[in-house]
């Protein structure tokens, strides 16, 4: 299923975030650098004291604070659907996002949702991917931007990057490293999209002159 590839001229990109937004301000920074050709439409966030609402006003991107304590699945991804609807959202980019999303939204979304993992998946899914790698005792770890389906960290994958693990390393020091590549690579990825060449068959992603 190719689902991406065949839009209109300038994607409409929804960002969600539930924290500081780091990787939110690397995808803002290549779009007005000219690297990334793409809209970001709305910055959907979860966490009324995540910093990356204020990232998002500062550069002028709206914000839907939709706060998934006191609702069900089902009624916060409802807000959230509206949302997209209203800003006619093409794609869109986990960014440090602390929910997990319903089997029912991601397949309404199939093809259309992509995340960034900061571990080599399908090793060390989950939210403490560094800590496990350092127990693990790995010498290379690195980050996965892949297709989200309706397995956590489960989804086919569209590009990889090994990051060393250094003796001595913390989950903080680790966790730095991955985080600088992040930030050149996901506003990367995104890009290729824009551009139609990630083509989605099944668990096979193929990106065109790679």
């Amino acid at each position: 299923m190719d689902n991406v590839t065949q839009r209109k001229e300038v994607l409409k990109l929804a960002v969600f975030a539930s924290g500081s937004g780091s990787d939110l301000q690397s995808i803002i920074d290549a779009v007005e650098r000219g690297d990334l050709q793409i809209e970001i439409s709305i910055l959907v966030c979860n966490n009324p004291d995540a910093f990356a609402l204020e990232r998002a006003r500062s550069h002028g991107i709206p914000s839907a604070l939709i706060d998934h304590r006191g609702q069900s699945r089902e009624e916060f991804e409802q807000e959230i659907l509206s949302q997209l609807e209203k800003y006619h959202i093409d794609l869109i980019a986990l960014a440090g996002f602390m929910r997990i999303l319903t089997p029912e939204f991601v397949s309404r979304w199939s093809g259309r949702i992509v995340n960034i993992h900061p571990a080599l998946l399908p090793s060390f899914p989950g939210v403490h991917a560094h800590r496990d790698a350092i127990a693990f005792g790995v010498k290379v770890s690195g980050l996965t931007i892949h297709f989200v389906d309706e397995g956590v960290d489960h989804g086919p994958i569209i590009f990889q990057k090994s990051v060393e693990v250094l003796e001595g390393d913390t989950e903080e020091t680790l966790g730095e490293r991955v985080l600088e590549q992040e930030h050149i690579w996901y506003p990367k990825v995104l890009q290729w999209i824009a551009e139609g060449r990630v083509h989605l068959d099944g668990r096979r992603v193929k990106v065109e002159g790679d």
